[in-house]
C-alpha cells in the first residue's frame, strides 16, 4: 500500500477570486458561523468541516469553492476561534477543533 503524497491546496482561480470578491461581510460571517457550527471539541479534519459546511442545505455561499472555505478556517485559527494541528495549507492533512475550556476535567 503506497502512502498518499500531500499536495498543498491550490490557489483560487481568477474566476473564483472574482466570485469571492463579491461576498458581503454578512456572507463572510455566515460562512465563518457555519464552519464553527461544524467544528467540535474533538479534532476533525479540515476537509470534513469544509465538506459538511458546503453540503448543508443552508450552505451560506453556494458556488464558492472548498479552497475558500479552507482559507476561512485558517482565518478562524488565526483569530483563536479554532485550534489546529498539522499544516493548514493541506486541507486533508490538518485538523481543527473548538478551543478547549480550562476547568475541571480539561487540560489547561
Amino acid at each position: 500500500m503506497s502512502e498518499e503524497i500531500p499536495i498543498p491546496d491550490p490557489p483560487l482561480t481568477p474566476e473564483e477570486q472574482a466570485r469571492v470578491a463579491q461576498l458581503s461581510e454578512g456572507e463572510l460571517q455566515s460562512i465563518d458561523d457555519a464552519l464553527l457550527a461544524n467544528a467540535t471539541r474533538r479534532w476533525r479534519k479540515v476537509a470534513m468541516v469544509v465538506g459538511m459546511t458546503m453540503m448543508h442545505d443552508r450552505n451560506p455561499a453556494p458556488g464558492i469553492p472548498d479552497i475558500f472555505f479552507a482559507q476561512r478556517v485558517r482565518r478562524l485559527v488565526e483569530r483563536g476561534l479554532l485550534e489546529s494541528q498539522g499544516n493548514l495549507e493541506f486541507m486533508r492533512f490538518s485538523e481543527v477543533r473548538l478551543p478547549t475550556l480550562p476547568g475541571p476535567g480539561n487540560a489547561t
